[in-house]
């Protein structure tokens, strides 16, 4: 009777165990993609810009076997294109610093669409492809953000990227990251400092910094739907713990007034 009571205790402490595990893991678990939801089905956009310069560090050290970064977020966060898709990128021929990632429906509390249910197969013309090049310079990313990420909108590619532009255009770069010709280590919140005094019509719960191996991954901007500034949900505000990050420097700078040719926010070269 004593080893059976024992028994009974044991699995009630193993069941209690098991349910407030479940319980803590839930909010995890609400910030994943919601496949298969309905296109228009959303709260907001997050506008995000990559750090160029990052993603081709990073994709040269895979590479040449280097490491391999464990940090990476799903390809909703980051994308992988084929080798070769990205040469323009990292080839230093024109210096990319922050190029358009992607424009990202979210939900308020239980993380974002994707892959959601269409009649038709998600299809991106390749007229406006090459019209996205210019800051977006991945042809796989371009096609990928609309077939995960675009169709959720509830908009056409044509409609979505014109939007998307649109939100690109909106945020003024600072003059210090647009043409970077050395490394750069600076705190998050000095980033997000440098991008308020530039665009007076955010504020700091607007923005996101993005960041992993001490390295500037991505910076995000929170949007309605009508693409105005907004502030971003709870879950999304801390995405970067380091005190100090680096921007490694621009490939193909040191040209320009600070280190390379200057182009203007829709890609054409000043």
């Amino acid at each position: 009777m004593v080893l059976h009571a024992k028994a009974v205790f044991r699995f009630a402490l193993l069941a209690t165990a098991l349910f407030l595990g479940g319980i803590q893991l839930a909010p995890k678990a609400g910030a994943q993609g919601d496949r298969g939801g309905m296109p228009g089905d959303f709260d907001y956009y997050i506008l995000a810009l990559s750090w160029s310069p990052t993603y081709c560090d990073n994709r040269d050290s895979e590479e040449r076997g280097r490491y391999r970064d464990e940090d990476r977020y799903d390809d909703r966060r980051s994308y992988s294109p084929r080798r070769g898709d990205s040469d323009e990128q990292c080839n230093g021929v024109r210096p990319y610093a922050f190029v358009l990632h992607g424009l990202w429906p979210q939900y308020e509390r239980r993380g974002w669409p994707e892959m959601c249910e269409t009649r038709d197969r998600p299809w991106v013309p390749e007229e406006t492809i090459e019209k996205m090049l210019d800051i977006m310079p991945s042809r796989r990313l371009v096609i990928q953000e609309y077939r995960k990420h675009g169709v959720c909108s509830g908009l056409d590619a044509n409609r979505y990227f014109e939007a998307a532009r649109r939100a690109y255009r909106s945020i003024r770069i600072p003059e210090e990251f647009q043409d970077l010709s050395r490394p750069l280590s600076i705190s998050p919140d000095e980033i997000r400092k440098a991008f308020l005094e530039v665009n007076r019509q955010l504020s700091p719960d607007m923005i996101q910094i993005v960041c992993s191996r001490r390295l500037l991954r991505e910076l995000r901007v929170c949007l309605t739907k009508d693409l105005e500034p907004r502030s971003c949900s709870q879950s999304e505000r801390r995405l970067c713990t380091y005190e100090m990050v680096t921007l490694p420097p621009v490939r193909g700078g040191g040209a320009g007034p600070r280190g390379g040719p200057s182009y203007g926010r829709g890609g054409e070269r000043l």
